[in-house]
C-alpha cells in the first residue's frame, strides 16, 4: 500500500471540507506559475501588450515574464488565489459527495447525471460565495510589473477596496455568470471524470485505492477538464479583467472574440491550462485522499484516547 489507508468509517462532512480546501492550497501553490501564464496567453490579443512584449508557449511566456518583471511576478495574485482555494475548494470538492448522496436518497449507487447534477450545483455554489477572490486573482495576474507602467494594484486588500469604491458590488461579482458556468463545467467533469476512473480502476482490480490510482485518475481527469472547459475560461478571464466598457456582457465578449480572433482564440492558453489543470488535479486529489486519510486517523486516535 502507497500511503495511508482507506478510513474504515466514511469522512464526516467537516473532514472533507478542511482537506479539499487545504489540498487546493497545496496544489496552488505548487501550480501557480502556470495558471499566470495561462492568463497572459488569455488576454493576449485583447489589447496591444505593454512596450511590445508577446507571448509565445507556456514556458516562453514564464521566461518572458521573469526576464521583465522578476520571478516574483509569476506569483501575482496568489494570496488571493489562496484565499479563493481556501472558500472554493472547500465548497465544490468538500460538499461533492454528500450533495451526490443527497440527490441519490442515500443510496451507493449514482448514475452519471446525478454525479453531473451534484458537480454543477457545488460548482455553483463554490462560485457565487467566492466569485471576488477569483475576480482580484486575475487582476494581479493580468497585471504587468514593469518600471513606469502604472499598476492598477498594489495589494490585496487595497483591490477589494479598490474595486468596491469604482465598479460596485457588481465589480466584485464580475464575470459571476461565466464563471458558474465554467465552474459547473469544470467541477461536474473534473469531479466527475475523477470518480468514474478511480471506480473503474477499482472495479477492475487494476489498482488498489493508493496514490497511483489516484495519480492516473487526476491525470485523466484534468486533461478532460481541460478540453471541454477551455473556451469558457478565456471567456471567463478576459471578461473579468477587462476595465469598466469595453465588453457589454460575457456573451458580448465571447463574439467580439470571434469576430476579431476567430474560433482559435476560446483555445488560446491550451497547453498552459492542460499542464496546469493536469499538474493541479494531480497534487490536489492525491493530497487530499491524503490529508482526508490522516485527519480520520488522527480523529480515530482522539477518539480513542478520550
Amino acid at each position: 500500500m502507497v500511503g495511508l489507508k482507506p478510513s474504515d468509517v466514511p469522512p464526516p462532512l467537516g473532514v472533507k471540507m478542511a482537506s479539499a480546501g487545504a489540498a487546493a492550497c497545496v496544489a496552488d501553490l505548487i501550480t501557480f506559475p502556470l495558471d499566470t501564464a495561462k492568463v497572459r496567453l488569455q488576454i493576449q490579443g485583447e489589447k496591444k501588450g505593454v512596450e511590445g512584449i508577446r507571448y509565445r508557449g507556456v514556458f516562453g511566456t514564464i521566461s518572458t515574464m521573469v526576464r521583465t518583471e522578476g520571478p516574483r511576478s509569476l506569483y501575482n495574485g496568489l494570496v488571493a488565489g489562496l484565499q479563493r482555494q481556501t472558500c472554493f475548494a472547500s465548497i465544490r470538492i468538500g460538499l461533492y459527495d454528500n450533495v451526490k448522496n443527497f440527490y441519490t436518497g442515500g443510496t451507493d449507487q449514482a448514475s452519471i447525471l446525478v454525479r453531473i447534477l451534484a458537480g454543477c450545483t457545488t460548482g455553483a455554489m463554490a462560485v457565487s460565495f467566492a466569485q471576488p477572490t477569483d475576480v482580484v486573482k486575475v487582476r494581479f495576474q493580468a497585471q504587468v510589473n514593469l518600471d513606469g507602467v502604472a499598476r492598477r494594484y498594489t495589494g490585496t486588500m487595497q483591490a477589494y477596496k479598490h474595486i468596491f469604491q469604482n465598479e460596485g458590488m457588481r465589480g466584485l461579482w464580475k464575470g459571476t455568470l461565466p464563471n458558474i458556468t465554467r465552474n459547473a463545467l469544470v467541477n461536474c467533469t473534473e469531479l466527475v471524470t475523477y470518480d468514474l476512473i478511480k471506480e473503474a480502476i477499482l472495479k477492475h482490480n487494476l489498482l488498489s485505492d493508493n496514490l497511483p490510482c489516484h495519480f492516473v485518475s487526476a491525470f485523466g481527469a484534468g486533461f478532460v477538464t481541460t478540453v471541454i472547459a477551455s473556451p469558457v475560461d478565456v471567456v471567463k478571464t478576459r471578461y473579468m479583467n477587462s476595465p469598466p466598457g469595453l465588453y457589454k456582457s460575457a456573451i458580448n465578449c465571447s463574439w467580439i472574440m470571434m469576430t476579431k480572433e476567430g474560433p482559435s482564440a476560446f483555445y488560446k492558453g491550451f497547453v498552459p491550462s492542460f499542464l496546469r489543470l493536469g499538474s493541479w488535479n494531480v497534487v490536489m486529489f492525491v493530497t487530499f485522499e491524503q490529508i482526508k486519510r490522516a485527519m480520520m486517523v488522527t480523529k480515530k486516535r482522539y477518539e480513542e484516547g478520550n
